[in-house]
């Protein structure tokens, strides 16, 4: 059980990964991952900013215990001067105990000018990482944009895309239903003209009063042929005719003519 359990988990890895890397555009990918980078320098920033802050602070409570650690060494001068010992002897007291916050504080400053100064040299470093990463951003997303463009392009020539593979199959179908229907088309005049089929509206003829028909209209042809070779025929021989006896007219008409002279 434990087996099959393992393998569905491996299946169902798999298919999401695989789901995941289809629909993943590496465009967006970089440019949630500049975004990240940045949403990062901002917080090292803040926290220069924070650090910048503490140091200031520090710097004006050093300066207001400077101050009153003059003061108190004033006083005790002036209470010298006047006799009071006692006086001084209290003012040095608190002058010593202003001192040592005093030292205090100067260690914290350091600590705080030494952590400020590492911070601003990391976000500098962070801020050089990031504006090289948004160069090779832009220019790896231009370079996918046109690899997928020329793709596109490719595609739509080699007919191998999702459209135009429909548009090819959509064209295929209609040359394959247009031969089939010539074909029938074909078929079908076949048989009509072979008997094969009746038709219906009576308009066709079987193949004996085809072969009939094209007999009698050779025959009619030929008739026709020979009544036009009868008439030239016929218009020849009136022309020699006429030609003919026009000439023996006048043989007979010279011939009394010299027998009357000779009578004389």
């Amino acid at each position: 059980m434990s087996g099959v359990m393992k393998r569905m988990g491996m299946i169902f890895r798999a298919k999401a990964n695989k789901a995941l890397d289809r629909a993943e555009d590496p465009r967006e990918t970089l440019d949630y991952s500049y975004q990240k980078q940045l949403e990062l320098l901002q917080k090292v920033r803040r926290g220069v900013a924070d650090v910048a802050t503490s140091r200031k602070r520090l710097e004006l409570q050093l300066n207001q215990l400077q101050g009153q650690s003059s003061k108190l060494e004033d006083q005790g001068r002036k209470a010298l001067a006047l006799g009071r010992e006692d006086l001084a002897r209290e003012a040095l007291s608190r002058r010593a105990s202003l001192q040592q916050q005093v030292t205090d504080l100067e260690t914290q400053h350091q600590t705080l000018q030494g952590e400020e100064e590492k911070l601003t040299l990391a976000a500098q470093r962070l801020q050089a990482k990031v504006d090289a990463f948004r160069t090779k951003k832009e220019t790896i997303k231009a370079t996918y944009t046109a690899a997928q463009a020329q793709t596109r392009i490719g595609e739509a020539f080699s007919g191998i895309s999702e459209e135009m593979g429909d548009v090819g199959m959509a064209i295929q179908r209609a040359e394959d239903k247009t031969a089939q229907l010539q074909a029938r088309a074909g078929a079908i005049d076949e048989l009509l003209a072979s008997g094969a089929l009746d038709d219906q509206s009576g308009m066709a003829k079987d193949d004996i009063a085809a072969e009939l028909d094209r007999i009698s209209g050779g025959s009619d042809v030929e008739l026709e042929l020979q009544r036009m070779k009868a008439e030239l025929a016929g218009g020849s021989t009136s022309t020699q005719a006429i030609e003919g006896g026009n000439g023996g007219t006048g043989t007979q008409d010279a011939q009394p003519s010299t027998n009357k002279f000779d009578k004389q």
